[in-house]
């Protein structure tokens, strides 16, 4: 991939200017308040934009297309599960974490069960956030290596060092405007790609629906048959899309974090609820983009073939739009996983401050201490994430498909445990312990002696989980455990 100096100098001075951008938030910064919800001041929906943004990493950007131009669409059925899983976080957890004042998801866990379950979950957030993270910082550098010809280690270290700069700064309203930001600038850039591409096939959509159907059904949706192993299909995507989004976006503090920063339950709610329509928008986009290149790759070409599916998309970007908008565009797909990056480093901090620091180690102190600590924190998790995205690199591919299936290990448990928390009366910490590991050994089995699809992951532990967890709570009183 080669730019001219007009597509590099707009990716270079995009990066400085979101960077800037994001910094200018420290004056608004006065608190824990403001350094980790906003004050609670953010608009609805800013706040809607912000959670679609987080929840879309550079890798859902470019392979994304890919999925539908090897195979078809029917990678939308699981963004039907994700629709499903909005309106229970909105009904089922919302209320419980807008019924007192808490800063991250973890605290409601403490309310409901005490310290003891609240170190389990917030420390396996810790550890599964900085890990998931550090493979997609090493994503990011990949891109950004490829543009500068800087090599991995340099370009690690300026991507997390210019996320750092605006998070250190500008604190949880930074990380929310300058996800609209992006957010609004890929999408447009992408519809932007769309029309073009349709347009330089000859005979437009028309043709692009021949072939595709012509290719094997490529914009077929629905697939209705059953089985455990192919995780592309109705029940598997509808199932499992709700559980895995259930617990991505009720019990992970990247998320969480969002939904508390709203002004009122409602408000969190409707940010909620609204963000499903943008992200079915956003994965049909990025489908639709992927059957159109097919087709534009048929009437034209490539000089070799694509080694990956998820080459296409950053290829097409790169030589075939015009210069200008392929820098911006590139820009804006690198600086929508810096604000995914940004995000993970605030979360990961408000966590260890509010989770660990506060009430364990520095208790009683005054808010500028925390303001300070929580800065500090923030430098900390940017360095942790530098050495694992170096060791993704070290580890290579095979390993990185296995690190995000590592990263996403622990959600089934840790619905479980929200869900006992928020539906039973009778669960207790002990109870709610013992099903959250027998979970972890459940799916640890499915994982290694099985073949079923890593869609229903979180509902096999979530509902083991519960299952036994209530089970241990009613069978063994408080009493009993001694």
């Amino acid at each position: 991939m080669a730019f001219g100096p007009i597509d590099l100098t707009i990716i270079v001075a995009y990066l400085i200017g979101i960077t800037i951008f994001g910094a200018h938030f420290r004056k608004r910064q006065h608190n824990l308040r403001d350094y980790f919800l906003g004050g609670r001041e953010l608009p609805w929906w800013a706040i809607m934009l912000s959670i679609v943004s987080a929840e879309t990493s550079i890798l859902t950007i470019i392979s994304t297309p890919g999925i539908a131009y090897a195979s078809n669409m029917n990678f939308l059925q699981l963004i039907f599960g994700y629709l499903v899983a909005r309106v229970v976080v909105s009904f089922v957890l919302i209320p419980k974490y807008f019924a007192g004042e808490i800063f991250t998801a973890y605290q409601f866990i403490e309310c409901r069960f005490g310290r003891a379950l609240k170190v389990f979950t917030a420390g396996l957030f810790l550890s599964t956030r900085a890990l998931a993270e550090g493979v997609r910082v090493f994503a990011i550098a990949i891109v950004f290596e490829i543009i500068f010809k800087t090599g991995i280690l340099p370009a690690v270290v300026i991507i997390t060092i210019l996320t750092l700069v605006y998070t250190f700064e500008g604190g949880f309203t930074a990380v929310i405007w300058t996800d609209v930001t992006q957010l609004t600038i890929y999408l447009s850039g992408s519809v932007v790609a769309l029309i073009l591409a349709l347009h330089w096939v000859p005979g437009g959509w028309a043709t692009v629906s021949h072939l595709a159907q012509v290719y094997g059904g490529k914009l077929q949706v629905f697939d209705f048959r059953f089985n455990f192993h192919d995780p592309y299909l109705f029940l598997s995507g509808l199932i499992g899309g709700t559980f895995l989004t259930s617990a991505s976006h009720g019990t992970d503090q990247l998320i969480v974090q969002r939904l508390l920063a709203a002004r009122t339950k409602r408000q969190s709610q409707a940010a909620l609820l609204s963000s499903g329509l943008v992200i079915l928008f956003q994965f049909a986009l990025f489908l639709v983009i992927g059957v159109v290149l097919f087709v534009y790759y048929r009437t034209y070409p490539p000089s070799k073939p694509f080694g990956r599916p998820d080459q296409v998309y950053p290829f097409f970007v790169v030589h075939s739009l015009p210069t200008g908008l392929s820098g911006l565009l590139i820009a804006a797909i690198v600086a929508a996983g810096m604000a995914n990056l940004s995000a993970a480093l605030n979360s990961l901090s408000s966590s260890s401050v509010m989770d660990f620091y506060r009430p364990w180690i520095r208790p009683g102190r005054d808010e500028k201490h925390y303001m300070r600590v929580s800065r500090a924190i923030t430098i900390f998790w940017g360095a942790v994430l530098i050495v694992f995205a170096l060791a993704a690199h070290l580890l290579r591919e095979s390993v990185l498909v296995l690190a995000l299936t590592i990263a996403s290990f622990p959600y089934g448990s840790m619905l479980g445990i929200f869900l006992l928390a928020a539906l039973s009366k009778k669960a207790h910490w002990k109870g709610t312990l013992t099903g959250a590991l027998a979970g972890l050994v459940a799916l640890l089995w499915v994982m290694v002696f099985t073949s079923v699809a890593w869609t229903w992951y979180v509902a096999i532990g979530a509902v083991t989980t519960f299952v036994v967890g209530w089970l241990a709570s009613v069978i063994w009183t408080p009493a009993k455990w001694g």
